[in-house]
């Protein structure tokens, strides 16, 4: 777990760490977020672990690592990108017993180097997290209390901490 006190609520507009469905090459990519990034690179989430869903991914608290994409919202976007990604992830605010994920801050870690295929700023646009920079807060979607529970008894583990759609090839899209 982080060491970020909880009630004490993040200021400033913070990015997002995704791993499943909004994922580079994944079905909510281009729904969700075209348009709506200045920046994306290859990030991880240590200290939790990840868990196969209904076509989905969860990440939950644990001793693993779950690898994923920081995004860094486009200017004049936040507050817009904030509420579809609430929506999505049928996130209704701070531990409200409907949510299917919560909403929470944690460290990143950001690999040192640029890996191909990464989708950086604009030129001109200084994006937290450049290259070397180590760890950065950023929200998270975790797995709600109840589907935590619900996974840590009768859930599989994704070996490795890495999503992929699970769909046949022309497959039906996923939430």
């Amino acid at each position: 777990m982080s060491t970020l006190d909880p009630a004490s609520p993040p200021t400033g507009e913070l990015p997002f760490f995704v791993y499943g469905t909004l994922l580079p090459g994944e079905p909510n990519h281009d729904l969700f977020l075209r348009g709506r990034t200045s920046g994306e690179r290859a990030a991880v989430l240590h200290r939790a672990l990840l868990y196969d869903g209904p076509g989905y991914p969860y990440a939950i608290d644990g001793h693993g690592h779950v690898h994923g994409t920081l995004l860094t919202a486009a200017p004049g976007v936040y507050g817009e990108l904030l509420g579809l990604l609430d929506h999505l992830e049928e996130y209704l605010g701070p531990g409200h017993p409907r949510n299917l994920y919560e909403r929470v801050v944690r460290e990143i870690e950001l690999p040192g180097e640029e890996q191909a295929g990464e989708r950086q700023p604009e030129e001109g646009t200084p994006e937290e997290g450049a290259p070397g920079a180590g760890t950065v807060r950023a929200w998270v979607y975790l797995a709600a209390a109840a589907v935590t529970r619900s996974l840590r008894t009768g859930g599989s583990v994704i070996d490795g901490g890495r999503w992929v759609t699970r769909r046949p090839p022309g497959g039906p899209r996923t939430p």
